[in-house]
């Protein structure tokens, strides 16, 4: 095992029943080594160039567009189809079969041959084969009233209403952006030893990066097609306000249950690395900086229009608080000379969306620092028992790390209220009322908490000094539970702490964990089970591409919009 990463790794870190507690997963934010940050940076420190390489659009906007992508060492195009589609057929579900945008990210050049073949599969998403050239697949929707307001206005030579571009945020929307190998495309393991995208997920949020530029390219093209001489283009401060917009539901939390290694290790990662931070000594001329960052974040949250009543009081509640924190920060500053740990104490009182919103500008403070840990986002995802040990260790183990399941009855209704099961007929994982809903005998094995409670339970029945093999010889329907447990159980962080089967549990907070590690930021849940986000809102445009900070993305100021675009 990584002894950088064991279990006895670091006792500064906070305590895993603090980071996995999925409330507190729930309330996450972008910080530096999000995935989107990482990627940024890199284009930037590697002076990776980008242009538009062929443009074949009618004038109505329906056709093909490609971009060319040059870093050191390989060549890439964004290959994006447009199709004409009508209202009816624009569907965010899995199960759509049209979609405005659809797209591929590929690697080397693209021959009229793979064009053709780019161009009779990419639109069909699922129901088509691609070229294992291919490493990102991926489709996206119009925000309609964003997109036909920014072309209107152009058109007509005025600048849109900032506001109606705030209430939304972007003008494309992806619904999927596949990668590592599905429908024919590039497996990951093809990436490991390519310079460029080693990391996980970075071709990703790099095709959903220049998706941004396309969009943005899009509409001015229109405008000008609509208004000719008088049209104008978009003023640069809401072209950088504006970022892609990401439509998730259910599909994506099975993939942090499913993947508890690469959780594990993102989370690790980032309390690492704030360890690090919150170890530096005080200074004071950052406490500036912190409180600029921290009336950043006031503002952003304000400005987030969300139709989720608790996810519109809770941004209220974090407006209220961060206003008290930054008074509480300065005063601190003034009074004494605390530490940082003393500093991040102090939130501790206030509702964890505030409480984690310090973080992620904490980590803005030392960006070397933070910097440094970027690279160890990638994890091994080997679930293995060590030999030799017996009953008793196991025991101890599950005692020590998983008394959240250990001490969940489930025997009671209300922990096994819900069933995960994959729909035939909508294609995507879904809940269902166990003993009420159809599919049962279908359910995934995504009841970590139910299956140690068992696991647990049987051990305590067998011979304590037994090895752990004889144990599973004899019961081998526990084999699998016990190797997660174990490798879990002795990583730092180790397993979401979260019983997905009780009635009150929420996929919200998996599907927030996810896209925070990813570099979401304006989070609007349209039920318990979906979540629209935005994508490099805020970040610095393909032409002026910086690794500054672009942390809680805000509205650009009238003064602003008044002057020269910039």
């Amino acid at each position: 095992m990584d002894a950088h990463r064991s279990l006895k790794s670091d006792d500064t870190l906070r305590q895993p029943e603090v980071v996995m507690a999925p409330e507190r997963l729930g309330a996450m934010h972008q910080n530096r080594i999000s995935f989107v940050r990482y990627l940024v940076r890199q284009m930037a420190q590697k002076n990776w160039q980008v242009n538009q390489h062929d443009w074949q659009l009618s004038p109505e906007g329906y056709g093909y567009a490609i971009y060319r992508l040059e870093t050191q060492e390989n060549q890439y195009h964004l290959v994006v189809f447009c199709d004409e589609i009508s209202d009816e057929e624009r569907n965010d579900r899995v199960i759509a079969e049209k979609w405005d945008v659809t797209l591929a990210l590929v690697h080397g050049e693209v021959t009229p041959q793979l064009l053709a073949q780019l161009q009779a599969n990419v639109p069909l998403q699922e129901a088509g084969r691609n070229p294992n050239r291919a490493l990102v697949l991926a489709r996206a929707n119009k925000s309609v009233r964003v997109f036909d307001h920014l072309v209107s206005s152009l058109a007509q030579g005025q600048q849109p209403d900032p506001q109606q571009l705030a209430n939304v945020g972007y003008i494309l929307r992806t619904t999927a952006v596949y990668g590592n190998g599905k429908f024919g495309i590039a497996d990951f393991k093809l990436l490991e030893d390519n310079p460029d995208f080693n990391q996980s997920f970075s071709a990703q949020m790099c095709a959903v990066y220049l998706l941004r530029e396309f969009s943005l390219d899009w509409v001015d093209y229109l405008a000008k097609q609509r208004g000719g001489e008088i049209a104008v283009s978009l003023h640069r401060s809401l072209q950088r306000y504006l970022g892609v917009g990401n439509a998730t539901g259910l599909g994506m939390a099975p993939y942090l249950i499913n993947h508890p290694c690469i959780v594990d290790n993102w989370m690790t990662t980032r309390e690492e690395a704030l360890a690090e931070i919150l170890s530096q000594p005080f200074d004071e001329t950052k406490v500036i900086v912190l409180c600029q960052l921290l009336a950043q974040a006031k503002t952003h949250l304000s400005q987030v229009v969300t139709s989720d009543e608790h996810q519109r009081e809770l941004n209220k509640l974090a407006v209220e608080e961060l206003v008290i924190f930054r008074n509480i920060v300065t005063g601190l500053a003034v009074d004494q000379t605390p530490d940082w740990q003393a500093v991040v104490a102090q939130s501790q009182a206030m509702s964890l969306e505030t409480q984690e919103i310090l973080l992620s500008c904490v980590m803005e403070l030392y960006p070397d620092i933070a910097d440094s840990y970027q690279d160890k986002m990638n994890g091994d995802e080997t679930l293995s028992l060590t030999s030799g040990k017996k009953v008793q260790d196991l025991i101890q183990l599950l005692e020590s790390r998983y008394r959240w399941a250990i001490e969940t009855d489930f025997q009671q209704p209300e922990n096994n209220y819900w069933f995960w099961y994959r729909s035939q007929d909508k294609e995507e994982p879904r809940l269902g009322v166990r003993g009420v809903e159809a599919g049962e005998e279908r359910e995934l094995p995504l009841d970590i908490g139910r299956q140690v409670y068992c696991l647990y339970g049987a051990l305590l029945k067998a011979d304590s000094e037994h090895t752990l093999a004889e144990f599973l010889l004899s019961n081998p329907e526990y084999r699998g539970i016990a190797k997660r447990a174990w490798t879990l159980g002795n990583k730092v962080m180790g397993d979401i702490q979260m019983n997905v089967l009780h009635k009150a549990s929420l996929p919200m907070h998996l599907l927030r964990c996810k896209l925070a590690v990813f570099g979401a930021t304006k989070f609007d849940p349209r039920s318990d089970r979906w979540v629209q986000v935005t994508f490099f809102q805020g970040a610095p445009l393909l032409d002026e591409i910086h690794d500054g900070g672009w942390l809680f993305p805000i509205l650009p100021s009238a003064q602003e919009l008044a002057g020269e675009a910039k």
